[in-house]
């Protein structure tokens, strides 16, 4: 056998001892890291020592959070889609700044001034359908007793064009107009009379007083106190004002009864509360009286309610998951 044919087959040799330590890596089975806990058989063993673990956990957290408390290190605050809001452009932040004289102007020049000047007393009119489910007839028996000088009354098969011209002769000031599908109410028109504007909200969350409280009393015939928060645009002041002026003006205070707009992330929770004070006058408790839900403002129409030939101020983009809406941006 010559040098070179020698020198070939140890190059064989070689390269099948590679190939079978190549061959043993692969076939090796590499077994995932257990704890000592799961080890244990002992159920109630393996139990006891992993509230154990838990425990030595929570002590290290809370002795890193006591520890940051001492040094008054930068607190860690949590980013939220409020915190990262995108600031709208029509955003007011002190309608007594200077810069904000236009919109004190227009807000003075409104279809609601002659109610914030105190010049009338509302009248608010509530209808549905002529034949309501029992949820619906309900929460607008509640509405009546939530809103001071409202009444509510079936529709006798007539259009919402048609109430709005009864009830401006008959000297309302506000049309509530509820809808309902599947059962419970979905959609609200709230229509300022005689010359709008009408705004349009979806109803979600409807919850009436007696699947609130099993043993509920009575709402006091008292004027409630209105808080409207949160609402922060020019739009957001229509809304809130069109809100506000469903209520009367001058609340009674001995009933202690407080109706609530609460606006975050456009949607807009209302809660009618009575609150109490304790002996020393210090810490005021709530009483949940219902009806519960939330609004979530659709469209607001110039003048009152006109489907057809209507124009509107604003109205919702029903466009999802394009570049140009973000989630971080809110309109009221």
């Amino acid at each position: 056998m010559s040098l070179t044919e020698e020198d070939a087959k140890w190059e064989d040799m070689e390269v099948k001892e590679e190939t079978d330590i190549i061959r043993c890596k692969r076939s090796t089975v590499q077994f995932p890291t257990e704890s000592k806990i799961s080890n244990i058989k002992n159920k109630h063993v393996r139990v006891q020592q992993f509230q154990k673990a838990k425990k030595e956990q929570r002590k290290v957290k809370k002795e890193a959070k006591k520890l940051r408390k001492t040094e008054d290190g930068p607190k860690s605050v949590p980013q939220t889609i409020d915190s990262l809001r995108v600031k709208d452009e029509t955003t007011v932040t002190n309608l007594e700044d200077e810069e904000n004289e236009l919109i004190r102007d227009d807000l003075e020049k409104d279809e609601f001034n002659d109610y914030y000047k105190q010049s009338y007393e509302p009248k608010v009119l509530i209808t549905y359908a002529d034949n309501p489910m029992r949820k619906t007839r309900i929460f607008g028996r509640e509405l009546t007793r939530i809103i001071p000088n409202s009444i509510s009354l079936y529709r006798n098969r007539s259009g919402v064009k048609k109430i709005v011209k009864s009830a401006t002769k008959k000297g309302y000031s506000d049309v509530l107009v509820v809808n309902e599908n599947r059962k419970e109410p979905d959609g609200l028109l709230v229509i300022h009379l005689p010359n709008g504007p009408t705004a349009h909200f979806k109803i979600s969350n409807v919850h009436i007083t007696t699947e609130l409280r099993k043993n509920h009393k009575d709402i006091t015939a008292h004027r409630p106190e209105v808080i409207l928060n949160n609402f922060t645009t020019r739009l957001g002041f229509t809304v809130s004002r069109m809100l506000g002026a469903l209520f009367h003006y001058d609340p009674e205070f001995i009933g202690q009864r407080a109706v609530t707009f609460h606006n975050q992330r456009d949607f807009i929770f209302f809660r009618h509360y009575r609150y109490g004070f304790d002996a020393e006058g210090k810490k005021a408790k709530l009483k949940e009286l219902g009806p519960r839900f939330t609004l979530k403002l659709r469209s607001l129409q110039k003048g009152t309610y006109d489907g057809k030939y209507g124009q509107y101020e604003w109205i919702k983009d029903g466009r999802r998951h394009t570049m140009e809406i973000s989630r971080r941006k809110f309109d009221l």
